[in-house]
């Protein structure tokens, strides 16, 4: 074998690592309870003050029970019917999702906020999600109807540009064979990287759709979606939030801003529920 191929498989194991979102794998136990803690009831009628039922979209390496642990039981508190699934499924590989190819999980996506819809009797649905899974309910929106059936999207540390991972991804050029393990092994990341055929499909002709109401939170200490401004999106609709903006003190980086960031839960409530939304501040964490 010549050198350089040496180091192919490190580097595809870097990257593999770097855009992990190291979470907890979520226990069989963990997935039975999930109702319990008071989310994916079917039952659950939505408030006339919050009409729309919650749909959480987990991210890459996590899944419908491990990502919302705390932001599920956090917005059901607040009268909110919440909702998680699993998407982008590989076979053989458990517990971690988020993996393959992103226009089919857009179509999972699609598939589920039907069943939600039909179940709760509404009309749309607000989705909230972390990392992918902020990314790619836009295709949804763009491609397969759902901007019709969606009122607002909350993105968490999505990769809405794509990833540079800190500039390793410029390495690919030089590894070709990187990138076809990644493609072929792990689609979604390959997806994710800066300049991807599909983020230029998905975002050729603008960042939004019409009628849906954009919102964006991103953590400066951002590690795995580099450069983090890259996550904001550009047109209208759209509310573009640094939560070092609203506390300097915040040192979250890209797990912990979705896993457990009682700011970023704050301006997610704000996101859902505008006419009652109160200033965040570092006194949110406490909340």
């Amino acid at each position: 074998m010549l050198p350089w191929k040496r180091l192919l498989r490190p580097l595809a194991a870097l990257l593999l690592t770097a855009t992990v979102a190291i979470v907890p794998a979520a226990t069989a136990a963990q997935a039975a309870d999930a109702p319990s803690r008071g989310w994916n009831d079917y039952s659950c009628k939505p408030s006339a003050a919050h009409p729309h039922p919650v749909v959480l979209v987990h991210g890459t390496f996590a899944n419908s029970v491990d990502n919302w642990l705390a932001l599920a039981p956090y917005l059901e508190s607040r009268d909110y019917c919440v909702f998680s699934f699993d998407y982008g499924q590989l076979s053989g590989v458990p517990l971690f999702y988020g993996l393959g190819p992103i226009d089919k999980s857009a179509e999972q996506l699609k598939t589920f906020v039907d069943k939600v819809l039909t179940a709760t009797g509404a009309a749309e649905t607000d989705l909230v999600g972390h990392s992918q899974g902020g990314l790619m309910p836009r295709y949804y929106l763009r491609f397969l109807g759902g901007a019709a059936k969606v009122n607002a999207l909350v993105g968490i540390a999505p990769d809405n540009h794509g990833t540079t991972l800190s500039g390793l991804t410029n390495l690919l050029p030089y590894f070709p064979d990187v990138g076809d393990f990644l493609t072929t092994n792990t689609p979604a990341l390959a997806d994710q990287v800066v300049g991807s055929a599909f983020l230029t499909k998905l975002n050729e002709g603008g960042d939004t759709v019409p009628g849906v109401k954009y919102t964006v939170l991103a953590t400066k200490y951002d590690e795995v979606v580099t450069p983090y401004r890259s996550q904001f999106l550009s047109g209208s609709g759209v509310h573009n939030v640094l939560l070092q903006d609203l506390c300097p003190l915040d040192l979250s980086e890209h797990v912990a801003i979705g896993l457990f960031d009682r700011i970023a839960f704050h301006e997610v409530a704000n996101a859902l529920d505008p006419a009652h939304a109160t200033a965040t501040t570092c006194a949110s964490a406490l909340s």
